[in-house]
């Protein structure tokens, strides 16, 4: 089965499309704000030079999300599902961020929930891939019921904190709540 990684996908709050590259000024509008980047390995990602660099790595990706705000039309951020593997059905989640007026939990959810969705059409295993010291990231993952299951080095060697969610996780921990 083949996996669309950059779907159209809408929620009650926001619609989530393909990255375009003339996206650039208004995400990077969001991005610019170094208190999205506190926790983030790459913290000078608030930068133009750097934040440059993640956007085109972001469109060759071919799996970047933009996400606006429904009520407005705005972006207010972005995600990306990579590593999409039929194989082992998994997928990754992650590069999110948003503005941080839409911080908080009902934003990020549906973001989450939208894009788990659409995942699990396709695969049986979202992993997520965090910076040890992000916590914020690690407590957003933990709060849609995704279990740590270990470490990994980035490619420059970091380690990365690494989350799972299988579609039975996440439909359990949507129960409890």
């Amino acid at each position: 089965m083949s996996f669309d990684r950059q779907p159209v996908l809408q929620g009650d709050l926001l619609e989530l499309r393909p990255l375009r590259a003339d996206d650039f000024d208004a995400l990077f509008r969001v991005a610019a704000d170094p208190l999205i980047w506190e926790q983030h390995p790459e913290r000078d990602r608030y930068q133009e030079p750097t934040f440059r660099a993640f956007f085109a790595e972001a469109l060759a990706s071919g799996g970047a999300l933009v996400a606006l705000d429904r009520s407005s039309r705005h972006i207010i951020g972005s995600s990306r599902y990579h590593g999409y593997d039929a194989d082992r059905s998994v997928v990754e989640i992650g590069w999110t961020f948003l503005a941080r007026a839409y911080w908080g939990g009902r934003y990020n959810a549906e973001m989450k929930r939208l894009m788990l969705a659409h995942a699990f059409k396709s695969v049986q295993r979202v992993i997520f891939i965090i910076g040890p010291d992000n916590h914020r990231s690690r407590r957003a993952v933990e709060k849609i019921g995704a279990a740590f299951a270990g470490t990994t080095r980035d490619a420059r060697g970091r380690e990365r904190a690494v989350y799972e969610l299988t579609p039975a996780l996440y439909g359990a921990h949507r129960l409890r709540k």
